[in-house]
């Protein structure tokens, strides 16, 4: 796949889960699976056929060096604070009860189901985002020498996707700060799976900051 028709499939690709996630309203397991489809399955048939990148290249946990990791881990501590600072300085701000709302009724996910989607967020979810933004789109034109586009398109695609699919949850201000935060984010990611060209150190550090958002969701749900 080359750079033109890599951009083009990861447009459509999040394109189509933001109309998915915002038009049509799907709850969360018919939205998981198309997902798992656009983020993972197709990018791996891509990869093993076209045989650009090895999956195992990109996975491979035995290439994670130490000191690489503990770049990974740290980072990650670092995430799971500046989240739950954030969520206690600025949560007056947001609308907790619409958010809940919102969650309920379009994605189904209530009190009872709610450990559950988060165990799969935190484990599931953060693999597929990264080895979609930072394995399948990062390393990709990383490794074919548009390493500038690497990480400014990864990134900026990275931030604009959670940013259009959580935009009713906060007012414009907020969304600005989130989506500086996460492309900033996104490029930290990038430079970690630079160093080892797979995606476990990136992958740590989304599990930790999946971790402070869950529990922020608990005690929205009255979990915790």
């Amino acid at each position: 796949m080359n750079k033109r028709d890599l951009i083009v499939f990861s447009l459509l690709a999040c394109i189509l889960l933001y109309i998915i996630e915002q038009v049509l309203s799907f709850d969360y397991i018919s939205k998981t699976v198309t997902k798992v489809i656009l983020f993972a399955v197709i990018p791996f048939i891509y990869l093993k056929f076209a045989k650009k990148s090895s999956i195992k290249e990109i996975v491979n946990f035995k290439k994670v060096d130490f000191s690489t990791f503990k770049l990974g881990l740290f980072f990650g501590i670092f995430s799971f604070a500046v989240i739950l600072v954030s969520y206690l300085l600025l949560g007056k701000y947001i609308d907790f009860n619409g958010i809940m709302a919102e969650l309920q009724n379009k994605s189904k996910i209530t009190p009872t189901n709610f450990l559950f989607v988060g165990l799969y967020i935190t484990f599931g979810n953060s693999f597929l985002e990264e080895f979609f933004f930072r394995g399948f789109i990062f390393l990709n034109l990383y490794n074919q020498g548009h390493k500038k586009l690497a990480y400014s398109y990864s990134s900026v695609l990275f931030g604009v996707y959670h940013i259009v699919i959580f935009k009713t949850w906060f007012n414009p201000l907020l969304i600005g700060l989130a989506l500086l935060g996460l492309i900033t984010i996104g490029v930290i990611l990038n430079w970690l799976n630079s160093k080892t060209s797979n995606i476990v150190n990136s992958w740590l550090v989304h599990i930790l900051a999946d971790s402070a958002i869950i529990i922020i969701g608990m005690k929205m749900f009255n979990i915790l």
